[in-house]
């Protein structure tokens, strides 16, 4: 009796553990969604960005004690950064820089739109970049409100304030405050032609790419780390705000990047309205244990679903794709890695995954490590739009160490990842990869061919990888 009952026991737990892991996070309950607008071709033919991001600046700023409101990036430092990235990154696809949080966002003209990052105007970044070959992505949010409360949302007769939350909305936290945003209610009279406006803004200023951020604390104002955060506007407002968002962003020409989503319902609404998700928590710090160790193994089943790059990209491989939405990894920051075999994972895994590669290293924090972002070999799959699957995508099982894909002229792409702490010989067969035959491969990094095989195999030293593409012998 006492055996069963702990076999019970030992089962129930093991279900549970499932449940809160990863099997919650991919079949949770079931929403009902409103009538939605369709957005059609929104990701026809859109590909991964390669960019440079002041993240790491900003981020090191905040840890060591400057307050965000003291805190800014002068017009010198964007002029240092604009020549160091089209100089040393451009010639390999790196086209845009784009700002992040941390620095203040300010509306100063009538538009009550954002016109200023710190105290340098958007208009004047747009200048810079366009005069280096350049674009400039920005941080900001559709449903952020910066402006006077008292500026009229153009074409309607309806002021920012009345955007806002009025008390006559159902929320999900009644009894909570909105954290650091004020929020536009997707229900409200006015918010689709304030979205609307928002994008309008940005294409007149040049701006074609806009990562938005904290999407889960408007969905229902959570997240796992810091719990209840705000009202929570609820999943259908949710979802129509993105409909909106899509909407406004496909008529203007804007690449959407959808920042701390919950990804609720196998991310049916994200993978509907997004250019690109994220799939993984905050880079932080970076090194190894935000490619791969933190966590290991788990996902959860709201934001932030997965600790770490690598379990990111697994998890959430099944919704990716060509034409399909993209998986955001998050930024790189490859001084933060303790040898090369790490930083060669770091930049071919967000490459093998079809994700953006986004360095956020400085010139003055880079080292001699800009070589790994500027591979011509891989960065190859980026401008071809490669996006690679996992041979088995489930979370601590053989098999989730091989990527492979197809590029659009037939050639085979496969990636062998450590993610141990020893060297470890790993090996596939082609056949193994639906693959016929033997055929030639070439080793990505070390430029060199290896002749014809139908298996790839290496020792792979720890943290590390071998890419190879593969040809007709």
């Amino acid at each position: 009796m006492n055996k069963m009952l702990m076999m019970c026991i030992g089962l129930l737990a093991t279900l549970f553990s499932a449940c809160t892991d990863e099997i919650e996070m991919r079949y949770p309950p079931k929403y009902e969604l409103p009538d939605l607008p369709v957005v059609e071709g929104i990701h026809d033919g859109v590909k991964a960005p390669l960019y440079w991001s002041i993240y790491e600046y900003a981020y090191e700023q905040e840890k060591n004690g400057v307050n965000s409101s003291d805190m800014d990036f002068t017009e010198s430092q964007w002029d240092e950064v604009i020549d160091w990235v089209a100089t040393n990154l451009k010639p390999y696809g790196y086209d845009m820089i784009c700002t992040d949080g941390f620095i203040p966002m300010h509306a100063n003209d009538a538009s009550g739109y954002m016109t200023h990052y710190g105290s340098v105007a958007l208009k004047d970044l747009v200048a810079k970049c366009k005069a280096r070959g350049l674009r400039l992505g920005v941080y900001d949010n559709p449903l952020w409100v910066h402006g006077s409360l008292d500026t009229q949302v153009e074409g309607t007769d309806v002021t920012f304030g009345q955007l806002l939350y009025n008390g006559s909305t159902a929320v999900t936290n009644p009894n909570a405050e909105d954290l650091w945003f004020s929020w536009v209610v997707s229900e409200n009279k006015g918010a689709r032609e304030y979205i609307d406006g928002f994008f309008r803004h940005y294409k007149e200023l040049g701006v074609e790419f806009i990562r938005m951020d904290f999407l889960s604390w408007y969905e229902d104002g959570k997240d796992r780390g810091q719990g209840v955060v705000g009202r929570g506007y609820g999943r259908a407002a949710y979802a129509r705000a993105l409909a909106y968002i899509a909407e406004s962003a496909k008529k203007y020409g804007i690449f959407t990047s959808l920042v701390m989503p919950h990804l609720f319902n196998d991310a049916e609404v994200e993978a509907r309205y997004g250019n690109m998700v994220r799939i993984v928590a905050d880079t932080g710090d970076g090194g190894w244990r935000h490619t791969s160790a933190h966590d290991k193994g788990k996902a959860y089943a709201s934001w932030p679903n997965c600790m770490n790059q690598y379990d990111g990209f697994l998890y959430w491989s099944h919704i990716t794709g060509r034409d399909k939405v993209i998986l955001d990894g998050d930024f790189l920051r490859l001084n933060k890695y303790d040898n090369d075999a790490e930083r060669q994972t770091a930049v071919s895994l967000q490459i093998m995954a079809g994700g953006p590669v986004a360095v956020a290293d400085q010139p003055s924090t880079i080292g001699s490590n800009l070589t790994f972002y500027t591979n011509s070999e891989l960065i190859q799959l980026r401008k071809d739009g490669f996006v690679g699957q996992p041979l088995n995508a489930k979370l601590g099982e053989s098999g989730n160490e091989v990527w492979y894909g197809t590029m659009q002229n037939g050639d085979y792409v496969v990636g062998l990842f450590n993610r141990s702490d020893q060297a470890q010989t790993l090996s596939v067969n082609l056949s193994q990869l639906g693959i016929d035959g033997e055929k030639n491969v070439r080793d990505l990094w070390t430029h060199t061919d290896e002749g014809n095989a139908a298996t790839v195999s290496a020792s792979v030293p720890a943290h590390g990888c071998k890419i190879v593409r593969l040809t007709n012998s």
